[in-house]
């Protein structure tokens, strides 16, 4: 078998025959985007066959198969996974126009598999009844340089599909058509809040001071100002800006980054969305996420129930409450409130769970909660949280020990954070200055004090909800790990020996990328 240079050594050959012709290979200009006649998309030209049968249309695509028959030949192009046959017959297709990227009959063997070409002619069915354009003009719009790998050919190797994630998306439909349900799914998020009178107000990426969430944030550095920044963790500071504004229902879908591990649920860098909700209520929000949820997943998926990691997952069922305080006393024999660390470090030595140097109480309960939630189908919302385990939360009228908040819970998961905004800025200063002692002892995750919102609070915003999750319900949802659940993970440089032989003009010399 040859090998991929001499694949691309021929294709190079052609590519110059090309040029000498006068023929443009990667052309600008395409008669599909502005041709007048019907839809010129693969599908549509399928769907509509009955109606368009017998006049001129334009297609472009990909070419997949090219079989050539003496003076006649078949070419198959795929254009958003979806193909349709060209039919070339000798006669009919002379007279081109090099200089427009047209190519002859005789011109066919300077074609490969991978090509880009563009076909006009007339909408027909073949012998064996397949739709089909007899082609009277064709186009060059891209040359491929090197043959598209497929699954047949041995490209299964996971990092490699992710390295090189455009040819995954050629070669594997399934994973070309993830992505277009990642689009549907935040698109039915903004449908959902647009209609419920939500406004979308992108927040700054970059932030003096970082908060809203417990993880550990990147730092870089703006030469214009001359200060340090951190990459956001979270939307809900400057979204709670707003309301103290006078926006009563705002929400901000976009990037967050935490410099955290990856892991099969965790991204560094990742979409997330958070919604706030003036004069609204944990409990109001409760009733909201329920009906979210319900309506993103119908849009997207059709279906409301799920198997999911194991469990089957009815969202059209009531969402019952798992009590915080309660499930950890059952389970573990600890009370949330009084347990002292040594009895939470015992408890995490016994159920073989790991004990960090810089251990505390929040974040040892924390971990024994995460092992008994592995065993929940939901869905549920989790709730009464002790206030120390939420900065940014209000205190229950009823129960000053535990907060208004609720975690959608399912299939061993918790999918989101929602929860009674603290307004009151003595409290929230105090909770700020707990947090920031927790991180001058080690605690990197533990919230920084943000003066700047203490003020906020102080000139008055109103009592409010609010709520945030992120892409991981996606990838939850198609049972998918984080590195598969979007286009273009981060994976650590790697260049491979194939490409610097290809290369050697950069690849002989020093390149900090090739090592």
């Amino acid at each position: 078998m040859a090998s991929l240079k001499e694949y691309r050594d021929e294709r190079l050959k052609k590519l110059e025959a090309l040029k000498k012709l006068g023929v443009n290979p990667y052309p600008a200009h395409t008669e599909v985007a502005q041709y007048s006649g019907h839809n010129h998309l693969a599908e549509d030209i399928k769907k509509n066959y009955q109606a368009n049968a017998g006049k001129e249309t334009v297609v472009a695509g990909r070419i997949v198969s090219l079989r050539p028959h003496g003076k006649i030949a078949f070419i198959t192009v795929r254009e958003q996974w979806e193909t349709v046959q060209l039919f070339l017959q000798e006669d009919k297709l002379k007279g081109a126009n090099y200089q427009n990227s047209e190519l002859n009959f005789e011109n066919l063997n300077l074609l490969d598999l991978g090509d880009i070409i563009e076909a006009k002619g007339i909408l027909a069915k073949s012998r064996t009844d397949e739709i089909t354009i007899e082609v009277s003009q064709l186009r060059l719009l891209t040359k491929s340089l090197r043959p598209m790998p497929s699954l047949q050919d041995g490209f299964t190797n996971k990092e490699e599909r992710l390295r090189r994630r455009y040819i995954d998306i050629n070669v594997n439909q399934d994973v070309y058509e993830r992505f277009i349900r990642r689009s549907k799914f935040w698109q039915a998020h903004r449908d959902f809040l647009n209609k419920h009178g939500f406004i979308e107000i992108n927040t700054p990426v970059l932030e003096h001071t970082t908060g809203g969430a417990d993880a550990n944030p990147f730092v870089t550095h703006m030469d214009a100002l001359g200060q340090d920044f951190y990459l956001r963790i979270s939307q809900e500071l400057p979204l709670k800006r707003l309301l103290g504004g006078g926006y009563n229902k705002v929400y901000d879908i976009g990037p967050r980054f935490r410099n955290e591990n990856y892991s099969d649920e965790h991204l560094p860098e990742h979409t997330a969305m958070e919604w706030y909700w003036a004069y609204a209520d944990a409990e109001d929000g409760k009733k909201f996420i329920v009906d979210l949820f319900r309506y993103v997943y119908q849009q997207v998926y059709g279906t409301l129930q799920f198997k999911i990691r194991g469990f089957e997952v009815d969202l059209a069922k009531d969402w019952y409450e798992i009590d915080y305080e309660q499930v950890i006393r059952e389970q573990y024999d600890l009370d949330v409130f009084t347990c002292t660390l040594d009895k939470v470090k015992a408890k995490l030595a016994e159920h073989k769970l790991e004990v960090e140097k810089s251990e505390n109480v929040a974040r040892g309960i924390d971990k024994l909660w995460k092992k008994y939630r592995a065993t929940v189908a939901g869905p549920a919302f989790l709730v009464n949280m002790p206030v120390h385990l939420k900065p940014l939360a209000k205190i229950d009228s009823k129960n000053p020990k535990i907060v208004e908040h609720f975690h959608p819970v399912m299939a061993g998961s918790e999918l989101g954070n929602g929860y009674s905004e603290l307004n009151d800025p003595i409290d929230q200063l105090n909770r700020f200055m707990e947090q920031q002692n927790m991180r001058d002892a080690g605690d990197k995750e533990a919230q920084m004090l943000d003066i700047d919102y203490v003020e906020m609070l102080e000139y008055g915003m109103p009592p409010a909800c609010g709520y945030g999750h992120s892409e991981r319900n996606f990838w939850f949802f198609e049972d998918v790990t984080a590195r598969e659940g979007v286009p273009f993970p981060q994976l650590r440089t790697e260049i491979d020996e194939v490409t610097k032989a290809i290369y050697p003009q950069i690849f002989s010399r020093k390149h900090p990328k090739s090592k």
